[in-house]
C-alpha cells in the first residue's frame, strides 16, 4: 500500500454529532413538509428543483447510536430494497456496538444495519430493514464532468433533512486526506480523488449525492475545508468521485472486502531542492513497484499527464483506477528525469 499521506489535519469530515446547535428545534415531519415542492407537478419544475423533485425520495438522513454518542449524515437510496451508500465515519462507531436508523423524505423510519465498510475511501453500504419500493438514485459519470458544471448537493446538514444547496464544480481530481476528528483514522489513510464544489455541504451533508442537473448521482459528499474555530461551509466541498465509488459500493454490497490499487510503495512529500513530488521511502519486495524499476530516493512528479505534487496526490491518483491497471509514472532520480510504466496490485494480495 502506498503510505504516509499528508494534510489530513486541514480537512473537517462532514459528520454531525448535534453538539453546538442553538437553532430552533425543528421536527422530522416539519421538515419533510418544508422539502416538498409546494404543490407544484415536478413535471412543471426546471433547474434546480426539477432536480430536487427527483432525487430528495432517493435521499435519507441516517442517525447512528453507539456508546461514543450520536452521529448524524445522509445516505443515497440504490436499491428498491433498501441498500444505502453513505460515509463510513458515518456509520463506523457501529461496528462497536450501536444501531443505526434511516428516515426517509415522506418521514418514515426504518431500523438499518451495516453491510461493510471501507475507510480508505470513506465508503459504507448499510440496508434499511423491512422496506420495499423504494426509489434508488440513478448513478451517473463523474468523468463527464467539467469545472464550472451546475451540480447540486442533497442532505441533512444540522439534522436539516431534505436540504438543498446548488454551486458549480470548483475543480476535479483534487486529492484530500479526511478522518472523522481531522487526524488519519488510527493510522489509516482516507485518501479521495475528490470533486472540489462550493454547493454549501455542511456537518451532517456526509454521504449525501452531489449531483448533475440531470439529477443523476456523480459523488458522494464527504469532507469541507474549514477555517480556524469554524467547521461550517465556506465554499470548499469535497465528494468522492461515483466513477471511482462505483466498485467499491459492488463490493460492499455483496459482503466482500474492499479493494484498492497499489504500487506497493511507501511515500512521503519530497523534499529535494525544486523537485516537488512523491518521494520512495521503501519499495516493497515483489511488488508492481519493484517490478517497474522503481528505488527508494526515487520522486515521482507525475501519473500520466496529472501533476503530483506530494505524497497525497500520489496515493489519490493511484486509488483513482483499479488494480490491474497500466499507468505511467515520471519521476526523477539522480537529477534525471525517467518514465516507467506500472502494472497497479492489490491490496487484497497483501491483507
Amino acid at each position: 500500500m502506498i503510505g504516509g499521506a499528508a494534510g489530513a489535519g486541514v480537512v473537517a469530515v462532514v459528520d454531525d454529532d448535534g453538539d453546538g446547535d442553538s437553532a430552533t428545534p425543528v421536527t422530522r415531519s416539519d421538515l419533510s413538509n418544508s422539502s416538498n415542492d409546494g404543490g407544484q407537478q415536478a413535471s412543471d419544475l426546471t433547474g434546480v428543483s426539477a432536480v430536487a423533485a427527483d432525487v430528495l425520495p432517493s435521499v435519507v438522513s441516517i442517525t447512528a447510536q453507539s456508546q461514543f454518542g450520536q452521529a448524524g449524515g445522509t445516505g443515497v437510496i440504490i436499491s428498491s430494497d433498501g441498500e444505502i451508500v453513505t460515509n463510513n465515519h458515518v456509520v463506523e462507531s457501529v461496528g462497536q456496538g450501536g444501531t443505526v436508523q434511516v428516515t426517509f423524505s415522506d418521514g418514515t423510519t426504518a431500523d438499518a444495519e451495516v453491510i461493510g465498510t471501507d475507510p480508505l475511501t470513506d465508503l459504507a453500504v448499510i440496508k434499511a430493514q423491512d422496506v420495499s419500493g423504494l426509489q434508488p438514485a440513478e448513478l451517473g459519470n463523474s468523468g463527464d464532468l467539467a469545472v464550472g458544471q451546475q451540480v447540486v448537493a442533497i442532505g441533512s446538514p444540522l439534522g436539516l433533512d431534505g436540504t438543498v444547496t446548488s454551486g458549480i464544480v470548483s475543480a476535479l481530481n483534487r486529492p484530500m486526506a479526511a478522518s472523522s476528528d481531522g487526524q488519519p483514522q488510527a493510522g489509516v489513510n482516507s485518501v479521495i480523488d475528490a470533486i472540489q464544489t462550493d454547493a454549501p455541504i455542511n456537518p451532517g451533508n456526509s454521504g449525501g449525492p452531489l449531483v448533475n442537473m440531470d439529477g443523476q448521482v456523480v459523488g458522494i459528499n464527504s469532507a469541507i475545508l474549514t477555517t480556524g474555530s469554524g467547521n461550517g461551509s465556506i465554499g470548499l466541498g469535497f465528494s468522492i468521485p461515483i466513477d471511482q465509488a462505483k466498485p467499491i459500493i459492488e463490493e460492499l454490497r455483496q459482503g466482500q472486502e474492499a479493494t484498492h490499487a497499489q504500487i506497493g510503495v511507501g511515500v512521503n512529500d519530497a523534499q529535494q531542492g525544486d523537485v516537488r513530488g512523491a518521494l520512495i521511502a521503501q519499495v516493497n519486495p515483489g511488488s508492481p513497484g519493484e517490478e517497474a524499476g522503481l528505488q527508494e530516493g526515487d520522486v515521482v512528479t507525475h501519473v500520466g499527464d496529472r501533476v503530483v505534487s506530494d505524497a497525497t496526490s500520489l496515493i489519490a491518483a493511484v486509488r483513482s483506477h483499479r488494480p490491474g491497471d497500466e499507468i505511467e509514472l515520471t519521476y526523477v532520480r539522480d537529477g534525471q528525469e525517467q518514465t516507467t510504466t506500472v502494472t497497479l496490485g492489490s491490496d487484497a494480495q497483501t491483507s
